[in-house]
């Protein structure tokens, strides 16, 4: 009797269990592979001038032919586009040299202010966490329109640089690959500082005290010790940053020149300019799977951590 009240009070606890953890998986269900699937399925059609602007169109009604000629019409012809023409390619490596050449930056600019946020008296850490965050209070779109005037030929920058006589005439800021790399490195700095922030805050100094006991200098044992506790917020940090860069498309667009397309605008135009929806989509498909390398190299590290650690 005591043995069948006992199943009865955890069969509940047991299927509840279950649906807490079948409520992520709907979710992802319904919101990445339904509409992963149906970018997937545009990208196997044909651009055509009508409404839906492609071929074939899914008829439940027309019954198994029609299901047949369905998947009989998709084709591989939008991906082998995409490695013939220049245009799609220099997309994806201009995206692919911005994300990593933008990265980079934001872990150099980025560490020293997280190693000092950890570094400070306690009664500070809140404030200057509070001031990393502060620009999220303004609109995404403000802060770059912001950048438009600040860069501009007779813009804050240049009076600030010829008024310490950095330059003896105004520079041309704007339009150029060093406007992206600034817009991008202001936007996305704390995406970088958080994660870099959250693992030297748990750093135990007594790491370091006992390394300059040993007489190990303190550059080295800032490479030997610091960094390598480091590691996990520096992959964190560093994809948190170098994913939504390489798709990037507001930054580019607004401070970018002609010169800077990336393959965020590539993917407006084809889907908006030249209502291209299969290409386009073709284009989202690769830049996904593009994504997803460093995605499974940084999952593979951290199995092998874990297995170090066991």
């Amino acid at each position: 009797m005591t043995a069948l009240r006992s199943a009865k009070t955890r069969a509940p606890s047991t299927l509840g269990r279950r649906m807490i953890v079948l409520v992520p998986y709907l979710w992802l269900c319904i919101f990445f592979l339904v509409p992963f699937a149906i970018v997937f399925r545009l990208s196997l059609s044909q651009t055509a001038i009508a409404q839906p602007p492609y071929l074939p169109v899914f008829d439940p009604a027309a019954g198994w032919e029609g299901i047949r000629d369905f998947f009989a019409a998709l084709s591989l012809d939008n991906y082998r586009i995409l490695f013939s023409d220049t245009l799609y390619v220099s997309s994806y490596l201009k995206s692919l040299q911005v994300g990593l050449l933008s990265t980079l930056i934001l872990l150099v600019v980025a560490f020293p202010i997280a190693y000092g946020m950890a570094r400070v008296p306690r009664r500070l850490q809140p404030l200057l966490l509070m001031a990393v965050i502060l620009p999220f209070w303004t609109a995404f779109l403000i802060r770059i329109y912001a950048w438009i005037n600040i860069l501009q030929r007779d813009g804050l920058l240049n009076d600030v640089l010829q008024t310490f006589g950095l330059i003896g005439e105004p520079v041309t800021w704007l339009a150029s690959d060093t406007a992206v790399y600034i817009g991008i490195v202001y936007s996305y700095l704390p995406f970088m500082v958080l994660p870099l922030y959250a693992v030297l805050e748990k750093m135990d100094e007594s790491l370091l005290e006992a390394a300059a006991d040993l007489g190990c200098p303190r550059w080295k044992a800032f490479w030997l010790v610091t960094v390598p506790l480091a590691l996990p917020g520096i992959a964190a940090g560093s994809l948190l940053c170098f994913i939504p860069i390489v798709g990037e498309f507001v930054i580019p667009d607004l401070l970018g020149s002609s010169q800077t397309i990336m393959i965020g605008q590539t993917l407006w135009t084809e889907f908006f300019g030249n209502k291209d929806w299969p290409v386009a989509s073709a284009l989202a498909m690769l830049l996904l799977c593009v994504l997803i390398v460093p995605i499974v190299v940084y999952q593979h590290m951290q199995s092998k951590v874990l297995e170090r650690g066991r």
